[in-house]
């Protein structure tokens, strides 16, 4: 799976390079996404800040000994909020995570793009291939030749 913050920071090189495999990426959701994501995360970072703030507000309202009970309704209020903006960004997390794991692999950079194996590049060689004075066989030919119970026709 790519990582998440590369997809993140760099979705349109991402895109250029998982096109040459054929792969198609939705940009654009995948940026609706990512926004979305964003602005959950700020909105639960703020919810989580202000029913902090009122829940020492109430500590400091009992001990002067006011009526407390607005303020616990409304940190109740506020504690409801946040719960629906953490399942709200765990879904869209969800999401992304389900766009992320269905990435193939980047090919690498330094590999030329072709159409066929005619487009190859051979980077390296090590020694010459080996000659041979008889008929070189298939794998399937002499499993068959040897009769150990192999039958691909029957497979």
């Amino acid at each position: 799976m790519l990582d998440s913050k590369y997809l993140r920071q760099d979705v349109e090189q991402t895109a250029a390079r998982l096109k040459t495999r054929g792969f198609e990426l939705d940009v654009a959701k995948l940026a609706e996404l990512e926004e979305k994501r964003k602005a959950l995360q700020v909105k639960t970072q703020e919810l989580q800040s202000e029913r902090n703030s009122r829940s020492k507000a109430i500590g400091q309202a009992k001990a002067k000994g006011e009526d407390i009970q607005p303020l616990l309704d409304a940190v109740a209020h506020l504690g409801d909020e946040l719960e629906n903006a953490k399942k709200e960004q765990d879904d869209v997390l969800a999401e992304l995570n389900d766009i992320a794991s269905g990435l193939p692999n980047l090919p690498a950079e330094e590999v030329p793009v072709g159409n066929d194996e005619a487009d190859n590049v051979e980077v390296s060689k090590w020694g010459e291939p080996k000659s041979y004075d008889f008929e070189v066989k298939d794998h399937v030919d002499l499993g068959e030749a040897l009769d150990k119970g192999l039958d691909f026709e029957a497979g």
